[in-house]
């Protein structure tokens, strides 16, 4: 049975769509910790991201790059931070955390409650911005 990420890709289940291309595909993450979470996954379904093979995992990490980099450029922040924790979905993915400081990043934090109008604008800006860079 397809994983739900699987199922976002295929568009099955809707989704807050910041990126994709060919390989990979990153969207909001609907349980945020700040506003510009982003997951970002690749459409070929693994459980464990160091199954990928070598060349897999660094494209995965080129293509989250673009993305951080626009996640930072639509909502401005110290860094961009990276976890992977891949345990609540078995499909590889990485989280990319606009951060202002290090507690940012902790995963039991209290989620932010957006609306649909709010997640629509988040994903438009990371968009926006993900389109204009480079990549």
């Amino acid at each position: 049975m397809a994983t739900i990420f699987s199922r976002i890709i295929a568009g099955e289940i809707p989704s807050y769509k910041v990126a994709e291309n060919d390989k990979f595909y990153a969207f909001l993450d609907i349980n945020p910790l700040v506003k510009g979470h982003t997951l970002v996954v690749p459409k070929r379904e693994v459980d464990y991201i160091f199954d990928l093979d070598d060349d897999e995992l660094a494209a995965m990490h080129v293509f989250a790059k673009s993305v951080a980099l626009a996640i930072q450029q639509a909502f401005p922040c110290k860094k961009v931070g990276e976890a992977v924790i891949g345990l609540e979905v078995p499909h590889a993915h990485i989280h990319l955390i606009p951060i202002q400081k290090e507690s940012d990043m902790i995963f039991s934090n209290p989620k932010l409650k957006l609306t649909n109008e709010e997640f629509v604008e988040v994903a438009a800006a990371i968009s926006q911005a993900w389109e204009g860079g480079d990549k």
